[in-house]
Order: C-alpha cells, then sequence, then structure tokens
C-alpha cells in the first residue's frame, strides 16, 4: 500500500498581501485585503534583494507590546529578511519538520522566484486531514 504524499501546494493560501519594507505598520494593516491574514510578505527593493516577513506576532510583540505608535514604526524595522521559504512539491510531512526544527509558525511558498502563497501549521493540519479524510 502507497502512502498518498499531500504537497504543499496542496493546502497553502494563495492569497496573501505583500508591503513594501518602508510603509508603515499602520499603513500596512489598512491595506491588507486578506481578512483572515497572519502575515504580510515584504516584497524586494530589487531583483539582488530577498523577499521578507512581518507576522502579526511581531506586531503585537514589537510595536504594541513596546507601546510604539504604528504610525511611526515601518516595515522593515520589525520584519524578518531573508525569509525561509518552501518548495510548492514538498511533502507536508518534511514541511512541518522543517518549521519545527527553525521555529517558525508560516512561511512562504516560492518556485521560480516566485511566491505562490504562504503555508502554515494550520494549514497543514486541517487542510492535510481534510484531504486524506477524501481518500
Amino acid at each position: 500500500m502507497s502512502k498518498t504524499i499531500i504537497r504543499v501546494e496542496d493546502v497553502m493560501k494563495q492569497d496573501f498581501d505583500m508591503v513594501d519594507g518602508r510603509e508603515t505598520v499602520a499603513s500596512a494593516l489598512e491595506k491588507m485585503k486578506q481578512p483572515r491574514a497572519h502575515a504580510l510578505i515584504v516584497e524586494k527593493r530589487d531583483e539582488n534583494d530577498e523577499y521578507g516577513i512581518v507576522l502579526l506576532s511581531d506586531i503585537a510583540k514589537k510595536v504594541i507590546a513596546k507601546d510604539r505608535a504604528p504610525e511611526r514604526v515601518n516595515i522593515y524595522e520589525i520584519m524578518s529578511k531573508p525569509v525561509l521559504t518552501v518548495q510548492p512539491t514538498m511533502d507536508i510531512r518534511y514541511c512541518a519538520r522543517l518549521f519545527q526544527r527553525f521555529g517558525l509558525q508560516r512561511a512562504p511558498v516560492m518556485h521560480a522566484g516566485k511566491i505562490l502563497g504562504i503555508v502554515s501549521y494550520n494549514d497543514m493540519v486541517l487542510k492535510g486531514f481534510e484531504l486524506r479524510e477524501r481518500e
């Protein structure tokens, strides 16, 4: 009996918000299109740059908890960069192990230099379980 492989591309969210690192936290949050988004992908400045990421927990820890004004804090001040990415064809078992090893909660899914989506533990568990149940 062969095991069904569930890949990152099967469970990732394809809707995500990208922001410029020079934007303020307040401006970036106002522009968020995805109401249930937990992360913002920070755009590259040029072709030699790397993508970054800001989690809502980063905003809570680095802005709210430190009583900083979101209108006066730029995204680049609180982002993580470079961001660890995963391939869309990666088995979610290996993705979960990678997350555990590096203490990640979510990561951009990248192929050929383009971000295709974001995957999280929630996506792997909930959507992965749903896909497994269909078989």
